[in-house]
């Protein structure tokens, strides 16, 4: 059953990713089990050869009704073709003080794309890599079953 909705979720990324002229790159990591390591860092390389254009960098987050808190912290790595790079904290709602989860729910599963930088713009051409470290308190945390990053062209009209 979860090797089907994996699928149907790879399909349904894959035409939603190729409908929008406007993305750049997107890709999402699955996380062995639904149980996600302090040490398991998805890493996600992106070339960038336009550095005029403003781009918007979004981090895709996949839960279940398993996870255990309403937030999640990562540390958000980004690293530059010459070496230069930057350490983020970053602070993603899960779910409302309700209890109810946010972002798009399809069966147990919820979907979430978080605004990580805004109107950035690269200072130079290469690739440029993107570390992904879930910064909680739980070593082995249970609930997340997908991480990934995306980046769309921000269009200037």
């Amino acid at each position: 059953m979860k090797k089907r909705f994996n699928l149907l979720f790879a399909v349904f990324t894959i035409l939603f990713c190729s409908c929008d002229k406007n993305t750049l790159y997107e890709e999402n990591r699955g996380v062995s089990d639904g149980v996600w390591s302090r040490y398991d860092i998805p890493v996600f390389k992106v070339d960038i050869e336009d550095t005029l254009n403003a781009y918007n960098v979004y981090i895709n987050i996949r839960n279940t009704g398993k996870y255990p808190k309403s937030n999640l912290f990562l540390f958000v790595t980004t690293t530059a073709p010459g070496g230069a790079y930057t350490r983020d904290t970053v602070e993603c709602i899960l779910a409302y003080p309700s209890g109810e989860w946010t972002g798009k729910g399809f069966g147990s599963i919820w979907q979430n794309r978080f605004p990580y930088r805004r109107y950035v713009r690269f200072p130079e051409a290469g690739e440029y890599t993107f570390e992904i470290e879930q910064a909680m308190r739980i070593e082995d945390l249970p609930g997340i079953t997908d991480v990934g990053v995306r980046i769309e062209k921000v269009d200037d009209q």
